[in-house]
């Protein structure tokens, strides 16, 4: 359950006091307004996110940082009048509530007007009148006001609001010469007939629809340009990319991977995917690895899979034994996102290849993740019972406080979250200090078996934390799971040698630089391509995948059934549509300084990207699946399929069968 009074207390900190805003009574203002009541059903998940958001008749709530700097700009005063016009879903008069003698509200469709007087009234609200009527006319019987706010743009400050502002009155609008280009501007009351103006920079608001704004036919007509200061000789953004991009053949090629080779020198190579379902950036991953294995001397394969599950899979490639009762690998949701054909036919590959040469030289296939509790804790003490009895007991003793647990490991968070403290913690991080101060003495015995034994004490120690860190804040679990993923990378590499080198499989989420997204903006996440580029400098190289349209498979929540779901075509002026614009099917865009400077700088600007995991919901794609990013930044290469399939899943049963044997039966 989503604790809102945090969420609201994270969403002033985040987007609105560090954005500049301090005034004490306005973030006070909004700690208190539920912002969750006034969005429509189903949307209640992202009514704290950075954006506007879609509210019934075609409108929106404004983003909170939106709301924030327009009253902020408004300058109220104790026993101050208001008037909004364009009350929306009843927000921004919450707030301003709060801060205000009264408030007047005026909202165009009458349904929007109800719903906002209900929600208003179900908080007890009482100091807030509300009524449908045209805005631009303003509330006559009521004025003068000591504060107007429009939450729509018209193409000039209607002259009946500035009427209705009281002498040293300050009136914040948008305008624009087109219904959605739009500059906000803060106008302030002199005397009877002088008006002071004050331009606070570009924003976009829905049209102001009225007798002195614009009409119906002007909001369902595109926005024209408002000037022509751009010379026409100017190449646009999609040029730039189609003249930069350097065109792919199928994944499949022979020489698909070889515009890849100027990554090679570097220590990680990190490959992501827009989405966790998608053949094309599975295939191109593989062969990629493919040919950084066969001639750069890479001999680790790390991906966004759990540690144990990828464990099986790492003895199969290596020509290692199975354990007697070792279960099948990868059975837990989401099963397609690695029992796949095209994951299937690179792991047939990489045991053929690793099988002709010496054990000591043959490239692992490994699992980054933490989900998988119950496998990990049974790693480490079938380990310790073999190398060392005693240290078993003691371990087996610790970890029987998850054991309760281990099956559900968020149920430990929701424990740990009511009785305010980390039970299991000192357990499970003793048990890992005590397996890495013996690591000499374990590793003489058997080196392989104790880097799976350590890799599994890391994960049970880190899970430990995330599963409790879900219920206090996302981000400090997302935080800790990226870099318990990067503290397995490193250990891997210092496993191998000073001169191993690694290709990572993961989501452009984990991989693209988190510091140049919203994700560490605004929301202070790190991830895995973050913390490599902070310890390998320009030994990383971070290549973010992306497409336009196609399907997918996916699933609608966690823990559904896989779908197959078209992809919605990407939004206009996102990262995605500048490529798809460019008109080139499958590219490589080197994104690197001293690369295309010309394209670089103009894509430095933070646009929508598209993030589909393995849920994809398009029916509110917008606030489920897009962020900020600044692309050259984000990445050191961008790979670009226009139109994907999904990936071809290999079903699990519960009863045995051929399947069973996936990857092994060959």
């Amino acid at each position: 359950m989503v604790d809102w009074t945090d969420a609201r207390a994270r969403m002033v900190e985040r987007q609105v006091a560090r954005r500049g805003l301090k005034d004490p009574e306005l973030l006070e203002a909004l700690r208190q307004v539920p912002r969750e009541i006034f969005v429509p059903e189903g949307m209640q998940e992202f009514a704290y996110e950075d954006s506007a958001l879609p509210i019934a008749e075609g409108q929106t709530i404004s983003q909170p940082y939106i709301v924030a700097m327009m009253i902020s700009a408004a300058d109220l005063r104790p026993g101050d009048r208001v008037l909004e016009v364009g009350a929306g879903s009843g927000y921004a008069a919450a707030v301003l509530s709060r801060m205000a003698a009264h408030v007047y509200a005026i909202e165009r469709h009458e349904r929007l007007t109800d719903q906002a007087a209900a929600q208003l009234a179900r908080l007890g609200y009482d100091n807030v009148t509300l009524r449908t009527g045209d805005g631009t006319r303003g509330w006559p019987e009521a004025a003068p006001f000591d504060a107007i706010l429009a939450a729509a743009g018209g193409p000039a400050i209607p002259q009946p609001l500035k009427e209705q502002l009281e002498i040293g009155g300050r009136l914040v609008m948008p305008v624009g010469e087109a219904p959605r280009d739009q500059r906000l501007i803060k106008v302030t009351r002199i005397d009877a007939t002088h008006f002071e103006e004050e331009d606070l920079g570009g924003v976009m608001f829905v049209p102001l629809i009225g007798e002195f704004g614009w009409n119906e036919a002007d909001d369902r007509r595109p926005a024209e340009p408002r000037s022509f200061r751009t010379p026409a000789a100017e190449p646009t953004i999609p040029q730039l990319i189609r003249q930069a991009a350097e065109p792919l053949p199928s994944p499949d090629a022979p020489d698909f991977a070889e515009p890849f080779d100027r990554f090679a020198g570097a220590r990680v190579i990190l490959l992501g995917e827009a989405s966790h379902g998608t053949s094309e950036f599975y295939r191109a991953r593989c062969a990629i690895t493919r040919r950084l294995i066969e001639r750069h001397g890479v001999r680790i394969v790390a991906v966004e899979a759990d540690w144990p599950d990828a464990a099986a899979v790492d003895r199969f490639v290596r020509g290692l034994p199975q354990p007697s009762d070792a279960a099948p690998p990868f059975h837990r949701f989401p099963t397609w996102m690695w029992r796949n054909e095209e994951v299937q036919t690179f792991l047939r590959w990489l045991r053929d290849w690793n099988l002709e040469r010496p054990p000591e030289d043959r490239a692992g296939f490994h699992g980054l993740d933490l989900y998988n509790l119950t496998a990990s804790i049974r790693a480490v003490l079938d380990y310790l019972d073999r190398v060392d009895p005693e240290a078993g007991k003691v371990a087996r003793e610790r970890y029987g406080c998850l054991a309760p647990w281990a099956k559900e490991p968020q149920a430990y968070g929701r424990m740990a979250l009511s009785r305010g403290y980390a039970e299991c913690e000192a357990g499970v991080v003793a048990t890992l200090h005590d397996l890495l101060q013996r690591r000499l003495d374990y590793a003489a015995r058997d080196g392989e078996s104790f880097l799976d034994a350590a890799a599994n004490a890391r994960l049970v120690k880190s899970a430990e934390a995330y599963y409790r860190a879900m219920y206090y804040a996302s981000g400090e679990s997302w935080n800790l799971r990226d870099t318990h993923m990067f503290e397995t990378l490193c250990a891997l590499l210092e496993a191998r040698g000073p001169d191993a080198k690694a290709v990572v499989w993961a989501h452009n989420s984990h991989i693209g630089d988190a510091s140049k997204t919203e994700m560490g903006v605004v929301r202070e996440e790190l991830n895995l391509g973050q913390l490599c580029r902070q310890r390998f400098g320009a030994q990383a190289a971070l290549i973010g995948f992306g497409c336009h349209g196609g399907e997918v498979a996916c699933a609608s929540d966690w823990d559904g059934p896989m779908e197959i779901k078209a992809i919605r075509p990407s939004l206009p002026d996102s990262c995605e549509r500048l490529a798809h614009d460019s008109g080139v099917e499958r590219f490589l865009l080197d994104l690197r300084e001293g690369m295309h400077a010309d394209l670089r700088h103009r894509l430095l600007e933070p646009r929508l990207e598209r993030f589909i995991g393995v849920i994809y919901r398009p029916e509110t794609e917008r606030w489920s699946h897009y962020a900020a990013c600044s692309l050259p930044q984000q990445f050191d290469a961008y790979v670009w399929f226009d139109q994907t399939t999904p990936v071809a899943a290999i079903p699990t049963r519960v009863e045995a069968g051929p399947d069973e044997t996936w990857p092994f039966g060959l």
